[in-house]
């Protein structure tokens, strides 16, 4: 299924998940690790502290172990609404927001 997901960063735990994403912690991840990681390549800062993004899951419950392992340590008031393909959002690249206040 593909999902079209909506949530609230966590500010203060942003700096562990851009290094996370970016050091093979979650990419290594299986069986998941890669799609959380082109992910939150995809996602957009569509308002202040939300990003949307889409993503493809097999889960019987949708990201049930995208949540567990990664996204409720980073992220809130996670919403998913099943769609037929992936949508690119509008809004400031995540990822290129993360790497601007944390790559070193």
């Amino acid at each position: 299924m593909i999902y079209s997901i909506k949530a609230q960063y966590i500010e203060e735990k942003m700096g562990e998940f851009y290094q996370k994403l970016t050091d093979g912690t979650i990419q290594n991840q299986k069986p998941d690790g890669q799609e959380i990681v082109n992910s939150m390549k995809r996602a957009k800062i569509t308002a202040p502290k939300i990003i949307q993004w889409s993503e493809m899951c097999f889960c019987s419950t949708p990201l049930k172990h995208e949540r567990e392992t990664i996204f409720d340590h980073f992220l809130t008031d996670l919403e998913t609404k099943t769609i037929d393909d992936k949508v690119e959002f509008v809004g400031e690249s995540f990822f290129d927001f993360l790497e601007r206040q944390f790559k070193k």
